[in-house]
């Protein structure tokens, strides 16, 4: 009896420890103290950072990302980029073709952990570090480094002089510690696209030619010191003879982004009960109207993002105008400004919602894009829509995601984001079929239940680096059906929904309807009846899979729950219960939100009934 109530007090803690060790994170705190050399376009920097190994693992080794070594000749994104059949415009054979003052590099000066010299090499992006001693479980390290970089005329999202002649993109511009989690370490090359980082806490002080306004990730410190537009009302402004050092502080942030340049408008709006919004943009005659107009509308992106999909957790936040397009940072972004209206409420929309689903919640989008770009698009499309009037339908990237479908190009949008064989197909797969998991999960849920777990979930999962099965287990709960057939069939292979009405007659005088599932994705079916008194009705078809029914969306429409259509079954025949003279049409799916390759035989309209007898399509 002893023996086994002792086994059973080790089962039970070490089920307490599991359980508490499952989700573990390890944490990053940085102190860096920088100085950019405006002439030469270098910079030499201190950096202190206290690394907490919060694994259960003993690490021999740490790694670093060295991000401006993509830009010179010969590098993995170079090679990357000129052996792509369909290579980004912004970056195609340019790399190839910089000069030795135009590259980017991060050089290591000197590195120590715990004041004890470590070695350590350079591998293109990456640098390996041999641990002086290996950090334990639980314990911290303080890794002291000096280094100096270059900033690479501007390509792909960092770098000098962009093509709206900003002067410094200053992105992915520090050594920056890897990922380690339970997957181990995420220390990928920089090829082209995605990034992960160590959730922590950041000071920064950047030292600089007077003359030029930064804005970036974190609060000012010394706004009395700085003005341009950073001081309050009043405050009276002092400005040093030689250069200017700034003092940022972040935390819990996954990584830290600024821009500089000289003529920089700064703005500041407040979002109620929301973040203060600052503004930093060349104004002239392409932006003087445009950035304007869009700083309004930003409130209103904040507002409804905060009340439909739960509250951004940071008290500031920026839009500069910098970068080759648009890209997410912590508490800002750089985006380009010169374009349309449109073009600049659309991207501010898109980076500003990255807030919630890259810089908040954070999941690995090297490996899960889709639950980023696609999450991302997904809401700032809504945004935007509810600010300007308009129906709430993903047409755009359902079209996309049709053509990638049509072109032969598609590929499971499970892969690495940078192991693509295409640009085109990763751009539908994190873009275009990341917003449309979640559109098309609301035809399987309901919009109520999706909306409520779709707020549960960022709220649950916040800080966490959530993964796929983090999100289906809420929306699982939430809904009371089963969800994760879906995901793979979606995420993990390139199977096609297709489903059409195969045959319609009447038998004793009812009419009879036969669906058959053209596709290999199976999924339950919304069949809506119109009768020609006007009337609808909705026959529901559960799946299997599902293990249970969606709630009753419209209540203004008689919904009829039929039996269960099992998966591996071709076709399903079900009785309207009334004949067909009364029947005006009937339609698969009239929502919409079901991703059928082909609707064309989605619908018949009564007067097609007598050719559609006994016919399969």
């Amino acid at each position: 009896m002893k023996h086994y109530l002792l086994l059973s007090l080790f089962a039970l803690i070490s089920i307490a420890v599991m359980s508490q060790d499952f989700r573990w994170q390890q944490r990053v705190e940085y102190s860096m103290d920088v100085k950019l050399n405006t002439e030469t376009h270098r910079l030499d920097g201190t950096q202190k950072l206290v690394y907490y190994n919060n694994s259960p693992d003993t690490l021999t080794k740490v790694y670093y990302h060295l991000y401006f070594n993509a830009f010179q000749p010969g590098s993995m994104m170079d090679v990357r980029s000129r052996n792509l059949p369909d290579p980004d415009a912004r970056v195609r054979d340019r790399i190839s073709k910089l000069n030795e003052n135009e590259i980017g590099y991060q050089h290591i000066i000197s590195l120590k952990q715990d004041n004890k010299a470590v070695t350590y090499k350079v591998n293109g992006t990456i640098l390996e570090v041999t641990l002086a001693k290996p950090m334990l479980p639980k314990t911290k390290a303080v890794f002291d480094m000096n280094f100096e970089a270059q900033v690479p005329i501007q390509i792909r999202r960092s770098g000098r002089n962009n093509r709206e002649g900003i002067s410094y993109s200053m992105t992915q511009w520090y050594p920056k510690m890897a990922e380690y989690d339970f997957q181990g370490w995420h220390a990928y090359q920089y090829v082209a696209r995605e990034f992960h980082g160590v959730w922590g806490d950041f000071d920064v002080k950047i030292t600089i030619d007077p003359k030029f306004v930064i804005g970036g990730t974190g609060k000012l410190q010394n706004p009395e010191a700085i003005g341009h537009g950073y001081e309050n009302k009043g405050m009276s402004v002092k400005r040093p003879n030689g250069n200017l050092t700034w003092h940022f502080v972040a935390k819990d942030v996954i990584d830290f982004a600024w821009a500089a340049d000289p003529d920089y408008t700064h703005d500041r709006m407040q979002v109620p009960n929301g973040p203060e919004l600052h503004f930093f943009y060349q104004k002239n005659d392409k932006t003087s109207v445009t950035w304007k107009n869009m700083e309004e509308v930003a409130v209103k992106v904040f507002q409804h993002l905060n009340k439909q999909f739960g509250k951004y957790p940071f008290d500031t936040y920026s839009i500069i105008q910098g970068g080759d397009g648009g890209m997410e940072y912590p508490m800002c972004t750089l985006i380009l400004g010169e374009g349309s209206q449109a073009g600049l409420n659309g991207v501010m929309a898109h980076e500003v919602a990255h807030s919630w689903y890259q810089m908040t919640l954070a999941s690995n989008e090297s490996l899960y894009a889709w639950m980023d770009e696609g999450f991302t698009d997904f809401a700032s499309e809504e945004a935007l829509n509810t600010i300007f009037g308009e129906p709430i339908t993903h047409a755009d990237n359902y079209n996309s995601y049709f053509s990638l479908v049509n072109s032969g190009l598609q590929e499971p949008a499970s892969q690495h984001s940078d192991h693509f064989t295409s640009n085109r197909a990763y751009g539908t797969a994190a873009y275009s079929m990341g917003a449309v998991f979640l559109h098309q999960l609301k035809y399987l849920i309901g919009d109520d239940i999706f909306y409520k777990g779709f707020k549960r979930y960022y709220n649950t999962w916040k800080m966490k680096h959530p993964e796929p099965n983090d999100f289906l287990r809420i929306m699982e709960k939430e809904s009371g059906l089963q969800l994760h057939w879906y995901y793979r069939y979606w995420i993990q292979t390139t199977k096609r929904i297709d489903y059409g009405i195969s045959n319609i007659i009447e038998k004793d005088g009812i009419g009879m309807v036969t669906l058959q599932r053209v596709g290999e994705f199976p999924m339950p079916i919304d069949l809506m009846v119109t009768y020609k008194d006007g009337t609808k009705e909705l026959f529901y078809i559960p799946m299997n899979e599902l293990m249970g029914n969606k709630m009753i969306e419209n209540k203004t429409i008689k919904r009829t729950d039929s039996e269960t259509w099992p998966w591996v079954n071709p076709t399903y025949t079900l009785s309207i219960g009334r004949k067909l003279s009364e029947v005006e049409s009937v339609e698969i799916d009239p929502s919409l939100r079901m991703a059928d390759i082909n609707r064309k035989n989605n619908r018949v309209v009564v007067s097609e009934i007598e050719a559609y007898k006994a016919k399969t399509y």
